[in-house]
């Protein structure tokens, strides 16, 4: 297959042996459809289950199938990285093997491409299999990031999109290691528009975002593309200053005229675990830029890659 691919389809995959076969036909029949020619980049984030030798047999059944496989896991974010990096098309669509994501939508997404769309994203209009708490949490996360970041980010949207070449290049230059892809696409601007689907249940296996890691999530999106807890940290401090210089002449005028109102440690104790709290929050917030600063000064490669096409290696 030479440089001629039109459309690259980008999958990471971590434990998703049972998903694979039936997410390779779907994809298959999709791009087949489109009569134009199309790879499958399966990166391997560092799966224990057998989905790294399911995808090698695809590699070689189908040598529009390319495998990236990492050394160990990386994380979700760094393998659609990964599979950016090793795509050749001319559009690329990021997509999750799990089949949450239909792949049938893709032809919607190339559909506003041709119109001349560099970024089309999917919304989310309808969720199945999913719990009451799942859909409030990302419900609560989407609204959450579209107020306090600097880029406005679509709502009801992952990272499920294709994107132009054009956005690709530029995505592919910005290195940062504590990855935010969806508000990544949405800050280098270019064209862009939604595109509506129904969002499936999990067609085997369980979901590999938890709270925890859409906690995670959450908070490189926050840190990646705002300065809000930094100005919360300010505004508390303000606040407790504020407060200081209300309460010092009340609390004297009070103590002249003999009342017991403020007598003993108890009001004292109060005020300096609120002070200190306040510290210790805004130290935190200041932490987590810091370390994320210290992330970045190592300049460590964002993931190593054990097997991967060797005329497009990166390093």
């Amino acid at each position: 297959m030479d440089k001629t691919v039109t459309f690259s389809v980008v999958a990471p995959i971590y434990n998703e042996i049972d998903n694979i076969p039936e997410f390779y036909r779907r994809v298959r029949d999709v791009m087949d459809s489109t009569g134009e020619p199309w790879e499958l980049v399966l990166v391997d984030d560092g799966s224990t289950d057998g989905s790294t030798e399911r995808i090698r047999e695809l590699a070689a059944d189908d040598k529009r199938v390319r495998p990236v496989i990492f050394a160990r896991n990386f994380g979700h974010q760094i393998a659609v990285t990964a599979g950016l990096d090793y795509s050749r098309g001319q559009a690329m669509v990021i997509i999750d093997a799990d089949l949450q994501d239909p792949p049938e939508t893709i032809l919607d997404l190339v559909a506003k491409w041709r119109e001349g769309y560099e970024v089309v994203y999917a919304v989310r209009a309808e969720r199945e299999g999913e719990t009451w708490f799942k859909k409030s949490t990302a419900t609560l996360f989407y609204r959450m990031i579209y107020r306090i970041t600097d880029v406005k980010i679509p709502l009801d949207t992952g990272d499920f999109r294709l994107l132009d070449r054009k956005v690709v290049d530029v995505m592919n230059n910005m290195r940062e290691r504590h990855r935010f892809l969806r508000g990544m696409s949405a800050w280098v601007g270019f064209r862009q528009i939604g595109v509506e689907y129904r969002r499936a249940a999990r067609f085997a296996g369980e979901t590999k975002y938890p709270f925890r890691k859409m906690l995670k999530l959450a908070l490189n999106a926050v840190t990646g593309f705002s300065y809000f807890p930094l100005q919360v940290a300010t505004f508390f401090g303000f606040a407790s200053a504020g407060i200081a210089i209300v309460a010092i002449p009340v609390v004297i005028v009070l103590r002249v005229a003999g009342s017991q109102q403020f007598a003993g440690q108890a009001t004292t104790l109060i005020a300096v675990l609120f002070l200190g709290g306040v510290q210790l929050i805004s130290l935190g917030i200041l932490g987590e830029y810091v370390g994320r600063l210290y992330d970045e000064a190592k300049g460590r490669p964002l993931y190593v890659v054990r097997e991967a096409p060797e005329d497009e290696r990166k390093t």
